[in-house]
């Protein structure tokens, strides 16, 4: 399959995105880059199973929303849920400084999803978003954008919702400056308001399920960020779960720890059955 979209620009980025993709070993097929917009860092990265997938994974990094942190945080992740059946979609999207922010970041979130749409060969029925830090709250608001005008007429709805280590809630975020200003700095400054078009907590209760993932030793992202979001969903009848464990912020997206194990088991309860 050729990458969708793109200028000649993207066509050699395409070329490069392939080849760093082959550096991970351990998955049956190398990413297929697919371009969903015109900026450069609308991309995806599709990673195709052997076999029929048991459905859609997408993969959102983290990073705070900020450009230095890209897609290749989510390269492992991708590789190895397709050796293990699943379709995976590494998305990029444009982040502050490249440039992005809230809106843009936004829209890039609903489109690269969107974008599965168009994509050969792909049942849509089953669509997981799963998002490490701030990757979580993208994740989180990817199931619930289909209730404000914005993004309103997204194609593809997200069925369910796993959010390592996630940022849930934007209002406490802020309160305790995580990422040294990181939620300012997604707004726009000090100044923006947090509505609930782009923060998880306000828009309680979700309609997806979602599970949360988080290390008991995590200080980037504090543990309470996915208890509260967990205690408020749940006391609103929403869906929602926590598996809390040891380890830091980074040992949720290592494809080697119980927490990716315990990933791996949470959609192989969601997707159907492997056909080779």
């Amino acid at each position: 399959m050729k990458p969708t979209g793109g200028s000649p620009a993207h066509g050699a980025r395409a070329a490069t995105s392939s080849a760093e993709c082959d550096e991970y070993a351990g998955a049956p097929r190398s990413g297929q880059w697919h371009a969903y917009g015109s900026d450069p860092a609308q991309y995806g990265e599709l990673y195709r199973p052997e076999g029929h997938p048991r459905g859609v994974a997408v993969v959102i990094h983290g990073g705070f929303w900020r450009a230095k942190y890209t897609a290749t945080l989510g390269r492992p992740l991708a590789h190895d849920l397709a050796a293990h059946g699943w379709a995976a979609w590494n998305l990029e999207y444009r982040r502050v400084g490249n440039p992005g922010g809230y809106l843009a970041t936004l829209d890039d979130i609903s489109a690269g999803i969107n974008h599965l749409a168009v994509l050969d060969d792909l049942d849509l029925s089953t669509v997981v978003t799963i998002g490490h830090s701030a990757g979580g709250h993208l994740a989180a608001f990817s199931a619930g954008r289909q209730r404000y005008p914005r993004w309103s007429a997204s194609k593809v709805p997200v069925t369910a919702v796993i959010a390592q280590a996630g940022v849930l809630d934007l209002v406490a975020a802020r309160r305790a400056n995580l990422g040294d200003g990181a939620v300012d700095d997604f707004l726009g400054g000090p100044d923006m308001p947090v509505n609930a078009a782009i923060d998880p907590y306000q828009q309680i209760p979700l309609h997806t399920p979602l599970w949360c993932i988080h290390g008991w030793s995590d200080d980037t992202v504090p543990i309470t960020q996915s208890q509260n979001y967990v205690q408020q969903a749940r006391l609103r009848g929403a869906q929602a779960s926590l598996l809390a464990l040891d380890g830091d912020h980074f040992t949720v997206i290592d494809p080697e720890s119980l927490a990716w194990n315990l990933t791996r088991q949470i959609l192989d309860s969601l997707g159907a059955e492997q056909m080779t």
